[in-house]
């Protein structure tokens, strides 16, 4: 049997000395930047030795990699809980609530999109790699939605993986920028742009719907390869 000191087991004392590390990692990632944070200096803050940090992680792109899919996953883990409790509400109730739920869960602390989408990126093609999973999973949760919005004539009746992906990423710059800013911008601003962005988007208004070749389009909108005709548009 492993033996505990002070009254703690070594499964939680590592428990705890992980959890430091992770904290001193946030703190040191957005304050000094990931690539010239030093380990000696991660451990310093944690009060962990060098050995220790290497029994939790490989390196510190190990812990960024972990502070990242802690972030969304919590994110998510928030989102559906909340979508959850309004299984029965219209298309527009479910967008708003998935939206307001993300926007507070990620800017409960300015640091956390700041590591999500300032010094997580271009660090490395695996960590890359973790970065498109998560733009995949919010894509399809967008997506999903969109697609219950259709099948109660909320929105038009079409393909929206690209809507969703392109929403992912203005969620994505609209948090870079919040996070720029000191003191940061309203996080109400923020919530009501990407709500706005993501209603017009999957429920294209009628005039939006109107525009030949817009997807969605209505069958009976005629395009025109001659440009100057009434509802022409070139094709080049």
């Amino acid at each position: 049997m492993a033996r505990t000191y002070g009254g703690v087991a070594p499964e939680q004392r590592r428990a705890d000395r992980r959890e430091r590390l992770l904290a001193a990692g946030l703190e040191l990632f957005t304050s000094a930047g990931f690539r010239q944070t030093k380990i000696t200096e991660m451990c310093a803050r944690a009060g962990v030795s060098t050995r220790n940090f290497y029994e939790e992680f490989t390196g510190k792109e190990d812990v960024l990699r972990t502070l990242h899919d802690r972030i969304n996953g919590l994110a998510l883990e928030h989102v559906t809980a909340a979508l959850g409790k309004v299984a029965e509400a219209d298309a527009m109730t479910r967008i708003a609530t998935l939206l307001d739920v993300f926007i507070d869960t990620v800017t409960v602390d300015p640091r956390l999109p700041r590591l999500n989408y300032v010094e997580a990126v271009g660090v490395s093609a695996e960590l890359e790699e973790q970065h498109q999973v998560w733009v995949d999973r919010w894509a399809t949760f967008i997506e999903t939605e969109a697609r219950r919005a259709a099948e109660h004539g909320a929105a038009p009746d079409r393909d929206y993986r690209l809507t969703a992906i392109a929403l992912v990423g203005a969620a994505t710059g609209l948090l870079r920028e919040w996070q720029a800013h000191e003191p940061p911008l309203p996080v109400e601003d923020v919530g009501a742009e990407l709500r706005a962005l993501m209603l017009a988007a999957i429920m294209r208004p009628q005039k939006i719907l109107e525009i030949p070749g817009n997807r969605g389009a209505a069958s009976d909108v005629k395009e025109s390869s001659r440009e100057g005709e009434p509802g022409g548009r070139r094709l080049t």
